[in-house]
């Protein structure tokens, strides 16, 4: 168990770096030892905000899930968001829920989250905006890079990372490929975090790859 304050339980108020600049998102199609294991593994390694994405259990299933990361990320005072289902999030007493553009209206998810955290997934610079405009805390971005976890279209880019920055006053996400051989030129564009699944998931050390990348996020800020 981590001790010490839960300083990464606080309110958004530096868009330069959200959570420890790195969310983990889970994916158990990838995760040899288990979800569970490995987001223990990741919190071992010093990420402090993990999201909860599942798509092949019930939902009942998924609410157990996400029950037990709830314990696992208090005993680290780690963030946890639930990715797509605020009900679940609301449920499990999650931090927050990250949206994406087919799932509740942001408008509506924040009736019922009230302060909790809401992020949105955006693809261009007019649902980046929207997403401002309709009170989202922060918007993850991209996919910046080509990336094998999911089927989100064609990569965005750098620049246009920089642009969508340049153009907020909330923090940005980048998502998307990211990798340790990328990772500093995200984070020099502008990020606030970076959102990483395979990058992790698919390295023989789980838990030292975590490490690499908090010890270059933390080099760069």
């Amino acid at each position: 168990m981590m001790s010490g304050a839960p300083v990464f339980r606080q309110e958004i108020t530096d868009k330069n770096m959200l959570y420890g600049g790195i969310c983990f998102i889970t994916e158990s199609s990838l995760s040899a030892l288990g979800v569970e294991e490995t987001v223990r593994r990741v919190l071992d390694a010093g990420i402090r905000w993990i999201q909860y994405r599942e798509k092949a259990l019930c939902r009942r299933d998924m609410f157990l899930q996400a029950e037990r990361l709830r314990s696992l990320t208090n005993e680290y005072s780690a963030v946890l968001t639930v990715n797509d289902h605020a009900d679940i999030a609301l449920a499990v007493d999650a931090d927050g829920v990250h949206l994406g553009q087919d799932d509740l209206p942001l408008k509506a998810a924040r009736k019922i989250m009230g302060k909790k955290i809401i992020g949105i997934s955006t693809h261009d610079m007019n649902q980046a905006l929207e997403a401002r405009r309709n009170g989202a805390d922060y918007i993850g971005f991209g996919p910046i890079f080509q990336t094998s976890t999911k089927d989100a279209g064609i990569p965005r880019g750098l620049n246009l990372l920089r642009d969508v920055v340049s153009s907020l006053d909330i923090p940005v996400v980048a998502i998307g490929g990211i990798n340790l051989k990328n990772l500093r030129d995200v984070m020099r564009h502008g990020a606030s975090a970076v959102a990483v699944a395979s990058g992790i998931l698919k390295s023989p050390d789980v838990c030292r790859t975590a490490r690499d990348f908090v010890n270059i996020i933390y080099a760069e800020i």
